[in-house]
Formats: C-alpha cells, sequence, structure tokens
C-alpha cells in the first residue's frame, strides 16, 4: 500500500480542516481527489507530500509510519512531488528551469541534458526551451512544473488542481500529460479538483472529500444551507444567498448536493418558486456537454447537452434564469 491514514486530524484555529477515519492509497494508479473549495483536498495534498504536519492519528508511507522528527522523513520527501496549484518557475529559461533538480542531484551534464529534452518533448515544450518562464502562459508554466517534478525521478507525484488555471486546450494537454506519466512510467498520481467530469476522464480511482471527510457523494454544487418555513412552503436557503423550495422533514442547518445535471437553465422567463435570476460567467466544452457556470452570489454549476446548448443562444455576461426542481436536490 503506497499511503494508509488511521485517524488522521488537521486543525486551524481549534477548526477541524481534515478528520479522517481510515483512507488506503494504492501504488500505480491514478487518484483522483474530488471536492468543492474549501473540502480539505490541498491539506490532505500537503500532509501526503510530508510538507504539513497532521495534528493527530497516523500516516503510513510505503508501510512505514511518518515522523516529523524522524530522519527518514528526508528520504521520504524524495519520493515525492507535489505541483502546486499556481507554480512559480525561476526567471531563467524553461530548460534551465527543468534541468535544476538534475544538477541539485549531481547528474553529470550530458546526462542532465538528455534527460530534460526528453521531458521537454513529452510535455510538448520542445520549441520553448529557450522562453524565460516567467513569460509562459498558465497551461506551459503548469507543463513545465510537471516536467520539474518528473526530472526528479519520484514514486509518487501530487498535482493540486492542475488545470485551473489554464484554457481548454492546454487543458485536454495536461490530462494526456497526466495518463502518460502513469502509464509510460508508473508513477503513483494523486490530483485535486472540483471537476466531476474531469476526474472521471482521468482517475482509474476517486476519492470524494468533503467537509474534511471522506464521502460517499460525488455530486457537485455542495453547500452549506438552512431549513426555513414560510406558510405551508419549506426552503432550503443556500449560504443566506438564494433558497428553493423542498419536501423534507429535515429542520435547521443542512448540507445540500444540487445536482448538475437535473438543472435547467432558460434565458428569458418570469420566476416561478423554484426559479433565480443569476449572470452567465463561464461556459466550458466538456466534449458532449457543455459546463455552464451561473453567479447568484453563488457560483452554480450546470451540465448541458451540447446539442440543446447549440441552440440555447448564450453568452458569457447574459442574464439567464436558473431552475432547480426539487429532484435536483439532495441532503448530504
Amino acid at each position: 500500500m503506497l499511503y494508509e491514514i488511521k485517524k488522521l486530524v488537521k486543525q486551524y484555529e481549534g477548526r477541524k480542516v481534515l478528520d479522517l477515519d481510515t483512507l488506503s492509497i494504492e501504488k500505480g494508479y491514478i487518484y483522483g481527489l474530488l471536492g468543492p473549495n474549501g473540502a480539505g483536498k490541498t491539506t490532505l495534498l500537503e500532509i501526503l507530500a510530508f510538507i504539513m504536519e497532521h495534528d493527530g492519528g497516523d500516516l503510513l508511507f510505503n508501510g512505514n509510519r511518518i515522523s516529523y522528527s524522524n530522519s527518514s522523513l528526508i528520504r521520504h520527501r524524495k519520493n515525492v512531488v507535489l505541483v502546486q496549484q499556481h507554480p512559480v518557475l525561476f526567471t531563467t529559461t524553461v530548460f534551465r528551469n527543468v534541468e535544476f533538480p538534475l544538477k541539485i542531484r549531481k547528474i553529470e551534464k550530458t546526462e542532465r541534458h538528455k534527460i530534460v529534452e526528453e521531458l521537454l518533448a513529452m510535455m510538448g515544450m520542445t520549441d520553448f526551451r529557450g522562453a524565460l518562464g516567467h513569460t509562459l502562459s498558465g497551461g506551459e508554466t503548469q507543463r513545465v512544473a510537471i516536467a520539474q517534478a518528473l526530472a526528479c525521478s519520484p514514486d509518487v507525484i501530487l498535482l493540486d488542481e492542475p488545470t485551473s488555471s489554464v484554457d481548454i486546450e492546454n487543458r485536454s494537454g495536461i490530462e494526456k500529460i497526466i495518463k502518460r506519466i502513469n502509464r509510460e512510467k508508473g508513477i503513483s498520481i494523486l490530483f485535486t479538483s472540483h471537476d466531476m467530469l474531469q476526474v472521471k476522464r482521468i482517475a482509474d480511482k476517486i476519492i470524494y472529500i468533503n467537509n474534511g471527510m471522506v464521502s460517499d457523494s460525488i455530486h457537485e454544487n455542495i453547500f452549506n444551507g438552512v431549513i426555513i418555513e414560510s406558510g405551508n412552503r419549506k426552503y432550503v436557503e443556500i449560504q443566506d444567498e438564494v433558497s428553493f423550495p423542498v419536501d423534507t422533514d429535515r429542520q435547521g442547518e443542512v448540507r445540500v448536493s444540487v445536482n448538475p445535471m437535473k438543472m435547467k437553465i432558460i434565458k428569458n422567463s418570469e420566476l416561478k418558486d423554484n426559479q433565480v435570476k443569476g449572470r452567465l460567467i463561464q461556459l466550458t466544452d466538456e466534449g458532449d456537454r457543455i459546463r455552464v457556470i451561473v453567479d447568484l452570489n453563488i457560483s452554480l454549476i450546470l451540465l448541458m447537452e451540447k446539442e440543446k446548448y447549440l441552440i440555447s443562444d448564450l453568452n458569457i455576461g447574459d442574464t439567464v434564469t436558473v431552475e432547480c426542481p426539487q429532484d435536483s436536490i439532495q441532503f448530504i
């Protein structure tokens, strides 16, 4: 087993951000850590990279219990590389950026250059070898950061939201690179995402993190809410911003998931009880579906069939109506 977690806890200022009872991660697979923003995904990656100490419980790596007072921690850190969500490159060339970890390890110059050229080719960045690191786009920067990670010859690569700041073309390229690294080099990969479809495209196994805990739910649009009553009707009010009618026996504070496949988006409409107006802020092509993000003072994700989108005349910036049928709202 690559990682084993038992009763692991991490707290910030007395608040639990991770509370994991048990979690096992096997060698050789691509794992997607899926969950909403603030779920604890990045904190978990930093703990798995041994750069953040947990406050309680046990973390085992290759069967060895991790202790921050143990000299073996340095050896374990050499086997795991974390690529941050917004990697920062040196202001030197792309070639020098990728070469740097090899120089630190005192690899002979001819061998270094051979490895760098191989990695740049794998990343599709050969033509950028002389470009300065700080002049690259988000997608190009991510590719170079992954090449740097590979230069360290790790057993594990951890990627925090690897496509969050890249365009559609680079997103597809990076997804292919992740799968290629795993298949060709046998490196175990864990990556975080809040994109359910992306995780399903790439990952062999999915771990859903919600509110610092492992959850069975894989829906997007996870929110805190509260049940309110008005007349004979009950509503769930989400983060003090929007409310939708619900049929439930629950009371007080709740956690809800709004299914992105069951909502509808309408360009012009007089509001009904289960509808709310917002502004369309993002459209992303995801193959046979279009991901639509609407700002309702909360960001709500909808997934539209491409055929319906093509006849919808929707554009970024449009004021739209979002309809949430009762069966789109699930309490978790």
